[in-house]
């Protein structure tokens, strides 16, 4: 979840100035708990605490679902996000104009993958596990969910999101991902590599595969160990490309081929000469913590 610092945004910081809510955070943090459990944690009247709740939705810090319970239903209470990005933008770069483009992480155009693997729509997994063969499944397009041990997925950025007249300042790709292991392993680093057109912006080191604790938007049905990743935004511009905020590599703008004519290819990538080869998990809408496909944003200059 990224956040500008604006007033615009008040309700949101509004949320930790009170040592309450603060509080009802770090122990939704642990494990979802309803309206009781936090009035008696906190011996604080389940009044205030509903108070509190409904502060926290409004600017969803958490989120909250009726359930079935001893006395009727319940509101069961959970994080919606575990990571949140402040963004300290400048008057001038708030108001530079922007395209954008939602890829969802079964849209590939181009893989090579090996074992483990599989991908999953939000409903059911997509063909067999463990062989490659089915990402060549027409409906590897409904997956928002897939991993591989080693290989590459290849993406098509279209070209018209670089038709702005204006040139352009700054590439962003915004994805969840983590390693790959079976079931699922917190230290098991990878080292994921990322191309535009064959142009090595350079590589990222996911510390591991994350489980044991239910992602957010993962559903119910999935109990296969891996439940999200960590959101990473990857910028080019005239100075280097960066993962969030720290520098990757010395490639800018301007040894990309960008056109408003020439489609990007994206590559994501885990080869098989890299010093940690743990895999891959790309996350989209409906699995994960952020809710969201790789998502792609150009930046103008006036």
């Amino acid at each position: 979840m990224k956040i500008h610092v604006s007033s615009k945004n008040l309700k949101f910081f509004q949320c930790f100035s009170s040592e309450t809510k603060l509080k009802i955070v770090e122990l939704l943090a642990i494990q979802p708990r309803n309206i009781g459990e936090l009035a008696s944690m906190l011996s604080v009247s389940s009044t205030i605490i509903t108070r509190h709740i409904n502060a926290l939705e409004d600017a969803h810090v958490i989120k909250s679902e009726l359930s079935p319970g001893k006395r009727g239903l319940q509101k069961k209470c959970s994080l919606a996000v575990n990571e949140i990005s402040l963004l300290f933008d400048s008057k001038e770069k708030a108001s530079m104009p922007t395209s954008s483009i939602a890829i969802p992480v079964g849209q590939f155009t181009n893989y090579q993958v090996a074992p483990t693997c599989g991908m999953a729509s939000p409903e059911q997994l997509i063909g067999m596990v463990d062989d490659p063969r089915y990402f060549s499944d027409p409906n590897h397009v409904h997956a928002h969910l897939l991993w591989f041990a080693q290989g590459f997925v290849e993406y098509t950025i279209p070209g018209y999101i670089f038709s702005h007249n204006s040139p352009v300042t700054s590439l962003m790709i915004s994805l969840e991902l983590c390693s790959e292991f079976p079931g699922y392993k917190a230290d098991y680093p990878s080292d994921i590599y990322f191309y535009l057109d064959d142009v090595s912006l350079g590589f990222w080191t996911s510390p591991g595969d994350f489980g044991g604790k239910k992602g957010i938007y993962t559903p119910d049905w999935w109990t296969r160990g891996t439940e999200y990743g960590l959101l990473k935004t990857i910028c080019i511009n005239q100075t280097g490309t960066y993962v969030d905020g720290t520098k990757m590599s010395d490639v800018t703008l301007d040894a990309l081929p960008i056109s408003a004519n020439h489609n990007l290819t994206l590559r994501i990538a885990v080869p098989e000469d890299a010093n940690h080869v743990g895999g891959i998990t790309l996350f989209g809408k409906g699995f994960g913590n952020y809710n969201q496909d790789i998502m792609v944003e150009v930046t103008y200059n006036k």
